[in-house]
């Protein structure tokens, strides 16, 4: 009987919903596993023992939470369609995913960065390096970074301006360090700019359509130079480089609410994962280094 309903949910699902063809087949393929398995029946209860046999044959988290997704449009479907008389699925709660644990640099990895940039024959490598000094002192989004517009430094209050998502503005104080790596990159600037031009980006480019640097360059330059440094490429990203500001400050005993700030964050639970990796770091220094060490082994628990 249900069976002979899911033609009839994918077309639905392609016409109002305007679900992608790999999308239709996924959600095809999910509620036929699960009516091979009810014998084409459907309750509540068939639906959590689905469930839980899916997570016996170790499914990770992610594919059940997809497979129960498709479960729960369909059980929707029907009760729109008045062809059961309530949806089953309606309070079964999804299992819950583990988000993975942000990667982060160490200080020397990017303080090897930055040296070996500046070292470069390459001058466009130069400019690399004042951007990741940059984002690795203010912990800025790469889309804030490349976007940045040269009146966002303050050079006398050692400030930047940044207009964050949603239009939302924060400041965000950098390092004298930091400072006078601005201050010294200005006449590098001005090789980025065409003759008798002038820029109001921080980081402008000669080709680019909009003027400045973009996401995709810096990206690509910061693989290249990873490789140089003998680290992984797969290892780096700009957003590995935000991350790393945010694992330090909080390794360096920073309060969460001004890393919050720093980084934009809208709520304080998106910023308390860096506290998982300080805590971490705290297990990994107690089984290396405590007297029992070998003896019991610490665990973080949830």
């Amino acid at each position: 009987m249900f069976g002979e309903q899911i033609e009839n949910f994918l077309q639905m699902m392609s016409a109002e919903k305007g679900s992608a063809q790999n999308s239709i087949a996924a959600y095809e393929r999910d509620l036929r596993q699960f009516l091979t398995f009810s014998n084409d029946n459907l309750s509540k209860s068939l639906i959590e023992d689905y469930m839980q046999d899916l997570a016996s044959r170790e499914f990770a988290p992610k594919s059940i939470a997809r497979k129960l997704s498709a479960i729960k449009e369909f059980c929707k479907f029907l009760y729109s369609e008045k062809i059961i008389p309530d949806n089953p699925a309606q309070n079964i709660l999804t299992p819950k995913q583990q988000k993975p644990l942000p990667k982060f640099l160490s200080t020397e990895e990017i303080s090897n960065l930055i040296a070996t940039a500046t070292a470069s024959e390459d001058f466009r490598f130069h400019r690399i390096a004042v951007m990741i000094e940059l984002m690795y002192a203010s912990g800025m989004r790469v889309s804030e970074l490349v976007a940045l517009p040269e009146s966002a430094i303050n050079y006398k209050r050692n400030l930047v301006t940044i207009m964050g998502k949603g239009s939302k503005e924060r400041i965000v104080p950098l390092a004298k360090s930091a400072i006078k790596t601005l201050a010294k990159y200005q006449e590098l600037r001005e090789k980025f700019i065409k003759k008798n031009s002038s820029s109001p980006w921080l980081f402008p480019s000669l080709y680019a359509v909009d003027g400045h640097l973009t996401r995709d360059a810096f990206y690509k330059d910061l693989k290249k130079l990873a490789t140089e440094c003998g680290i992984y490429p797969s290892r780096i990203s700009p957003h590995v480089l935000r991350h790393s500001f945010a694992t330090h400050l909080i390794n360096n005993n920073a309060g969460l609410r001004s890393v919050q700030k720093m980084l934009g964050h809208e709520n304080i639970t998106t910023t308390e994962i860096y506290t998982h990796i300080s805590n971490q770091k705290l297990i990994n220094a107690v089984n290396i280094q405590h007297p029992l060490a070998g003896i019991f082994d610490f665990e973080e628990k949830d």
